[in-house]
């Protein structure tokens, strides 16, 4: 199993449902008490604390908004283990998944323009693109793509991308994957909306990144904010990523770089500057006077399209909208929000309560543990019922430890005592490749195997296990720390491997690669 970079939002869906679940706290659902919001933000601070002592969460950033105002903005620990400099309100984090809901405001404010709308083909626009099913190719809009009912498979393509694909070449091969009727069910994939988001681009005349800087960073004087790596790299004030380690956290050796899916997983910012986004959408596209974007093309964003989980006997149903989760709180009001994450070393949330007219986003520069959604929902709850409801740390976590155990085939297990020997060395290299991945190449490193991403260069040294069975623990956004994949080859006729399956590229059928 490839664990995704995106991984924080099937507990995203899991918390909504949970939010919406009875309470024992009395509520109104037609007012909330305008005092409540306050006296939510005096007790941040204690939550955050407590948070930060029960996860080793080493800096967290957090801001609310109220009435199109920011009324708390803070940092909270450090930008990285090891360094005494503070995180602060305009430390710059990683978004992951977030950015989706970003995104989503960023092509209502096209949509609002005439130069694209929810519904237009992605094919109008990229005439290259293509799902396995010709129909479905046709037919498939931009609103599609942002609302996960596509067709393709969770996660399509960011295997591709995890092998060294950039962000055109992903799309054009996501047609090997075999699909399901369109619009029948919610699957969420990163560049299934990233599709969506480059028709828009592409319709707007100019590249998603400076599309987002035009028409939303800029018109909310969001300084800190950007679609680019790059950009982010180079910020002095920026959040390291950390991952846990034998229950304690340390500074990732690699960064995340997200480019490929910049749409649906690259913004990074500030929470200073998140506060300013959360005051727009809670507006309804207005900020400080200003109608940034208007309101009837952002509402569709805001409005159910796809539902994510059935009504209960004790919960309401989730539904997405384009780019933003859409819940029925316990206390019978709306919520947006969303969660990010990467296995790097972000883990990121917000919530949205308009009948409160509030909003909080809670940044993270350590790998998903809960950390963020758990104050998130702390506040949210506050706010509607003047208590916090349940342990959300208790409940969340052990979601997040199951998403990040370690995987394969392999895992926890001790080598073999006696395995049955390798063939010579020559019999196993060679180039191999399949339509969906392309190249891969298995070499000869003085004697050890090694397994080539032909595109990215990277090279991953293999370890035998048995017979024609060899494996590798992979590192970075591959997979959790002591994760162990394994790498079959298939014996011919001639004592020459003739196919090799890649366990870490099997998720969709097409790991198994032929030699060339």
């Amino acid at each position: 199993m490839l664990l995704r970079t995106s991984l924080a939002l099937p507990i995203a869906a899991t918390l909504l449902t949970l939010a919406s679940c009875s309470s024992n706290s009395s509520s109104d659902s037609a007012s909330i008490p305008p005092e409540r919001v306050l006296q939510a933000v005096a007790q941040v601070d204690g939550i955050v604390n407590d948070i930060m002592a029960r996860t080793g969460v080493p800096g967290i950033a957090v801001a609310v908004v109220h009435k199109g105002q920011t009324i708390y903005a803070k940092g909270f620990g450090v930008r990285r283990v090891g360094d005494a400099t503070p995180v602060d309100a305009d430390t710059v984090f990683q978004l992951a998944s977030i950015s989706k809901s970003v995104g989503a405001t960023v092509v209502a404010a096209q949509v609002s323009k005439g130069i694209i709308g929810w519904d237009t083909p992605l094919v109008q626009h990229l005439p290259w693109f293509a799902l396995h099913d010709p129909d479905a190719t046709r037919q498939v809009t931009v609103g599609d793509m942002y609302a996960h009912r596509s067709g393709l498979p969770e996660h399509a393509g960011d295997d591709l991308e995890m092998v060294g694909y950039d962000r055109r070449e992903v799309l054009e091969r996501l047609r090997y994957l075999a699909t399901e009727p369109l619009r029948t069910r919610y699957k969420y994939t990163n560049f299934g909306l990233t599709g969506g988001a480059e028709a828009v681009a592409v319709a707007s005349g100019i590249d998603w990144e400076s599309l987002s800087d035009r028409e939303l960073y800029r018109p909310l004087d969001m300084r800190s904010t950007s679609s680019r790596y790059a950009d982010f790299m180079a910020r002095s004030n920026r959040a390291y990523p950390h991952l846990s380690v034998n229950g304690s956290f340390r500074l990732t050796q690699q960064q995340r770089q997200p480019d490929p899916q910049s749409p649906a997983g690259g913004v990074s910012s500030s929470v200073n500057d998140m506060a300013k986004w959360m005051a727009l959408v809670l507006h309804e596209g207005e900020y400080q006077g200003r109608q940034i974007i208007p309101r009837a093309t952002l509402l569709p964003a805001l409005s159910p399209q796809m539902q994510t989980s059935p009504a209960t006997e004790d919960s309401a149903a989730s539904y997405y909208g384009y780019g933003f989760n859409i819940s029925t709180t316990a206390g019978g009001y709306t919520m947006y929000g969303h969660s990010g994450a990467f296995l790097l070393g972000t883990g990121t949330a917000y919530n949205l309560l308009p009948a409160a007219d509030t909003g909080i986003v809670v940044l993270t520069n350590a790998w998903p543990v809960g950390a963020a959604e758990s104050i998130s929902m702390s506040f949210m709850d506050l706010v509607q019922f003047g208590e916090i409801s349940r342990n959300w740390l208790d409940v969340v976590g052990p979601l997040f430890s199951d998403l990040t155990k370690p995987t394969g085939e392999f895992v926890g297990q001790s080598f073999p005592l006696s395995p049955t020997p390798a063939l010579p060395v020559h019999a196993y290299v060679g180039t191999y490749t399949n339509d969906y991945f392309g190249d891969m190449g298995i070499i000869d490193q003085a004697g050890q195997l090694a397994l080539v991403m032909s595109v990215s260069g990277k090279t991953i040294p293999l370890d035998h296990w048995d017979a024609n069975i060899y494996v590798f623990e992979p590192d970075g956004e591959l997979a959790a720390v002591g994760s162990r994949y394994s790498v079959k080859f298939a014996i011919g006729p001639g004592g020459m491997a003739q196919s090799v399956t890649i366990e870490l590229l099997d998720e969709y059928g097409l790991g198994t690669l032929t030699r060339r």
